[in-house]
């Protein structure tokens, strides 16, 4: 499946849409509305407002779009879902632009203020879910015809993993799910040797992390027996960094408890894990309010970057930026760009963190910290997408092995894009031993399970009365 291409697919066709229901409405105002008003045909309908209005206006709808995004998961659309959201949306953008465009046009009557504002609806959403429809309905029929579909690895090597896959392989609708393999968690009764005949065996469940990464796989399946569900914690903890879409079979308990949440009419009975973090549009809206940031500092304090470029350069020998392995998103590495603040190879030794008084740090590095002037250019980093203006602090490999063996669950950091600043550095700041690190893990945990754009502002107003006040190390 070439993703990329589904998007721009959607895209294509939202843009002709905006485009064709811009243009219709703009002749109808000219040609109704305004013939109405003044009793002659107009002369200059398409003029330089036409022109200009069906540039602007389509690419507005694909930012709104964008940011309550209709873009995400374009293989996984209801049709039905995705006729409600783009109502919903037609109607929100339809309001603004009516607010903004339309409400000055003189009218003889106020009536025909309701009739342009529902001609704009009706045009602007008949074209964009008619094609959204045909491509939800194409990608659909691929997937029911097996035709496309998920690289999926099957959890578990008993009974219940044989008659899930076997449940799932006889529906006459594919569900999407193209199976790898299975990873076995323990082998007791016997059925391991029949899913084999049926499926490969990838290996144990301890490293199904490194599988998922090998493989590029997409979904998991669990489908373990009762007597292995102790080994359920550390699976979902070990698979919360993958950005893998995770699914449970249900047993009769989760029936009749109401977890089972019907997604399909055709698909087996599963329960998915739910991921997500915060709703979609803030989602979006949170990656947009990053770019447009990281771009106002980057252009607008350029000055600044050349002042502390020549500080650095001259306050002691070695390169202006430092560049270092953190690990990111869905365990990814990247290499995180700072200003140097510390002497040439002060990591001879090995990695170690720093401290107060830490005697490897410049005194401009000193300044450079106190003041965080030593992230700034991390803006690039958020600006091409490794990393997030507020989020959990990125670390090295080095050290989160030695977090892991004493915190498990830091793996949950890793479902977000790290941070230029972060909640645990704004409560409890810079840690200075692995155990610290544990320590302001609660703090970033508590924020994964909270975010939402009004938390973000508030820890960005924070930190920026940190670096006012100077009270960073």
């Amino acid at each position: 499946m070439n993703k990329k291409l589904q998007v721009a697919k959607y895209i294509f066709f939202d843009l002709f849409s905006a485009v064709a229901a811009w243009a219709l409405f703009f002749i109808y105002r000219k040609y109704y509305i305004e013939t109405q008003k003044y009793g002659v045909e107009p002369t200059d309908v398409f003029s330089e407002k036409f022109y200009l209005g069906v540039v602007i206006i389509p690419i507005c709808w694909i930012l709104l779009y964008y940011i309550v995004g209709n873009y995400n998961n374009v293989y996984r659309k209801s049709r039905l879902s995705e006729l409600i959201n783009t109502f919903l949306t037609a109607l929100i953008g339809v309001t603004i632009i009516f607010f903004i465009s339309i409400l000055d046009d003189e009218v003889r009557v106020y009536k025909n203020y309701y009739q342009s504002y529902f001609t704009l609806f009706g045009l602007h959403f008949g074209f964009t879910a008619v094609f959204r429809f045909i491509l939800s309905s194409y990608t659909n029929h691929r997937v029911h015809n097996r035709k496309i579909g998920f690289k999926t690895i099957i959890v578990g090597s008993n009974e219940n993993a044989l008659k899930m896959f076997e449940e799932i392989n006889q529906l006459k609708n594919g569900t999407g799910n193209l199976f790898l393999g299975f990873v076995h968690v323990e082998e007791k009764n016997g059925f391991s040797q029949e899913l084999q005949k049926k499926v490969l065996h990838l290996g144990e469940f301890k490293d199904v992390a490194e599988i998922i990464r090998k493989h590029e796989v997409e979904e998991i399946i669990i489908a373990i027996e009762s007597w292995e569900h102790e080994y359920l914690n550390k699976l979902i903890t070990d698979l919360s960094d993958t950005g893998v879409m995770i699914k449970v079979i249900p047993d009769m308990y989760d029936i009749l408890s109401g977890s089972v949440k019907m997604t399909s009419i055709f698909g087996a009975p599963l329960i998915e894990i739910n991921r997500t973090i915060m709703p979609q549009w803030q989602q979006s809206l949170k990656r947009l309010m990053d770019v447009t940031l990281s771009l106002f500092v980057l252009i607008c304090f350029s000055w600044l970057y050349v002042l502390i470029a020549l500080a650095v350069k001259l306050g002691s020998k070695g390169p202006i930026f430092y560049s270092q392995e953190r690990i990111g998103i869905h365990g990814n590495p990247f290499r995180i760009i700072k200003f140097r603040s510390m002497f040439v190879d002060a990591e001879k030794m090995g990695p170690a963190l720093s401290s107060t008084y830490d005697p490897r740090i410049t005194k401009v590095g000193r300044f450079l910290r106190k003041s965080r002037f030593d992230e700034l250019p991390q803006f690039y980093n958020v600006l091409i997408g490794e990393m997030s203006i507020v989020g959990p602090r990125p670390e090295r490999q080095f050290f989160i092995d030695q977090i892991i063996q004493k915190a498990a669950h830091y793996k949950h950091l890793h479902k977000v894009r790290p941070g230029i600043t972060s909640w645990g550095q704004v409560k409890y700041g810079y840690a200075e031993t692995v155990d610290q690190m544990v320590q302001r893990l609660k703090y970033d945990i508590i924020y994964i399970e909270n975010m939402s754009l009004l938390v973000d502002l508030k820890i960005m107003i924070y930190t920026v009365m940190i670096v006012i006040q100077g009270r960073g190390k």
